[in-house]
């Protein structure tokens, strides 16, 4: 009886005990033990890679693709899925040129990498967000590169390392320092032929032959972009054959080939509307050009001449608007992860004023910029204008007609600056009169705070007043200032 008893004793404790642990199991290793978990994180990883290897021939798919496993990931709460999906939607909205959305998504899959302490996710998305920010601020995308190369070589990540490679020599090649350029590019191409990557050897090739045709070394830059081609057929890489093909056609025009340059350029337009890529439609159009007058073919020349005035108003108007959506998201983004770590009133306040100024600099700045580079351009295309007019004028009498809508478009182009000047002018001065009188409140009632003047209720309602006057005034002037239907900056109320 006595060991019945006993026996019964251990079978209830070994079943107490049994239970306590289950309940003591991580959810995360209860779902590592499930077979259904496992093969869901193994689906969601093989959706991530399938729609990373397909944002060079089908960024649609890409977005498809990762949509799929983000909704995966998020009903099994596995985070690291969950970045990698966001980073890689980022990819897919690059090469689609949505930047606004692309920023925001390269940010939310960068909170989540920190999340998890992934160091390997986020030297990943400093690499992306760095390729973001390489066509409109070259400073910036080598901040975003080294920060992210700092990391890869700290781990020894060589995939990592060859892409930023390539990358970095890109910015540098902008920047006009070929021998540094170069230099990247070698690199580059070294580790990608040992680890086998075929499109970073492709890449790396196109970017060579591109180098050693701002050097003028034709014959070697035909060689690395014939190559870099015949990879890029083999692999159905349409983005990297139409850039190819772009490139090509330039060293086929320096070196007076003029029948394969035209040939390259026909194959690239293929690609590039196949890819529903603009930016490659428009260089290739302006490449045609550069084609037709160099053979002196001045009537073709200015029909290619006219399609890119066309294409180069909306491309300024595209690039305005995606570098302030660019910036808007950012900061959104932004405000959003640092309303989750801001404990102290005081704080959050300080914050929000702080990122509202760099905004309103940001834009200012950019906006100073794209106002510049336009006249540069306006001044160059005026100057090619008038050497082709006094051609054609030798030669042929019925292109006069062209001419008059040249000077329409010349005019109308001139009109929109002064607009956009003026608008600009009316902005300095009223941003200094209307966004001083709260910074001045707000600075008033911070002196009052600090020698305990102030109730701190009235500190705080008084700070609200003056924040959202300070908000509606820059939203009021962003609005004033990015409608093309006003032709000034000041209301006439």
């Amino acid at each position: 009886m006595q060991s019945k008893f006993t026996m019964k004793l251990i079978y209830i404790f070994i079943s107490v005990f049994l239970v306590l642990l289950d309940n003591n199991t991580p959810k995360e290793a209860k779902k590592s033990n499930n077979s259904t978990g496992q093969i869901d994180t193994s689906l969601v990883i093989k959706l991530n890679q399938d729609a990373y290897n397909n944002r060079l021939t089908n960024p649609d798919l890409t977005i498809i693709q990762g949509e799929k496993a983000l909704l995966i990931a998020e009903k099994l709460k596995y985070k690291t899925g969950i970045a990698e999906a966001h980073r890689v939607l980022g990819i897919g909205k690059y090469y689609l040129n949505q930047i606004d959305s692309s920023i925001e998504s390269y940010l939310t899959a960068l909170a989540f990498f920190k999340e998890e302490n992934d160091l390997v996710g986020q030297a990943k998305v400093y690499n992306n967000i760095g390729n973001l920010y390489r066509d409109l601020d070259n400073k910036k995308s080598l901040y975003y590169f080294n920060k992210s190369l700092n990391i890869a070589k700290k781990l020894q990540i060589k995939e990592l390392i060859a892409g930023l490679y390539l990358n970095i020599g890109t910015v540098n090649q902008r920047m006009q320092n070929y021998s540094r350029a170069l230099l990247f590019y070698k690199h580059s191409l070294h580790l990608f032929t040992i680890l086998g990557n075929i499109v970073g050897i492709v890449q790396s090739q196109q970017n060579l032959g591109l180098i050693y045709l701002n050097i003028q070394q034709f014959d070697t830059a035909e060689q690395y972009l014939i190559k870099a081609k015949k990879q890029a057929y083999e692999f159905k890489l349409y983005n990297s054959i139409a850039s190819i093909n772009l490139t090509l056609s330039s060293v086929y025009i320096a070196k007076k080939s003029f029948h394969n340059a035209e040939v390259a350029i026909n194959e690239g337009m293929i690609y590039a509307q196949k890819v529903k890529d603009p930016k490659l439609v428009y260089n290739l159009t302006l490449t045609s050009y550069k084609l037709e007058n160099t053979r002196k073919n001045y009537q073709l020349a200015l029909h290619y001449l006219k399609k890119v005035y066309q294409q180069d108003s909306v491309t300024y108007k595209s690039n305005v608007s995606d570098k302030i959506s660019l910036l808007e998201a950012q900061h959104r983004q932004l405000e959003k992860q640092k309303e989750n770590e801001l404990t102290i009133a005081k704080q959050k306040y300080a914050q929000i004023l702080f990122w509202a100024s760099s905004l309103v600099a940001l834009l200012a700045f950019f906006v100073i910029f794209l106002l510049v580079r336009n006249v540069k351009k306006s001044t160059n295309t005026n100057k090619e204008l008038t050497r082709l007019n006094l051609e054609i004028s030798k030669q042929k009498d019925d292109l006069d007609k062209i001419n008059q809508n040249l000077e329409e478009i010349i005019s109308e182009r001139t009109k929109d600056l002064k607009v956009k000047n003026k608008k600009l002018s009316e902005y300095s001065s009223h941003l200094s009169h209307q966004v001083r009188s709260p910074v001045a409140s707000l600075k008033g009632l911070m002196l009052l705070e600090k020698d305990d003047l102030i109730d701190k209720e009235e500190f705080i309602e008084q700070m609200s007043i003056c924040i959202h006057d300070l908000d509606d005034k820059i939203i009021n002037i962003n609005e004033n200032l990015n409608n093309p239907s006003k032709p000034s900056l000041i209301n006439e109320d």
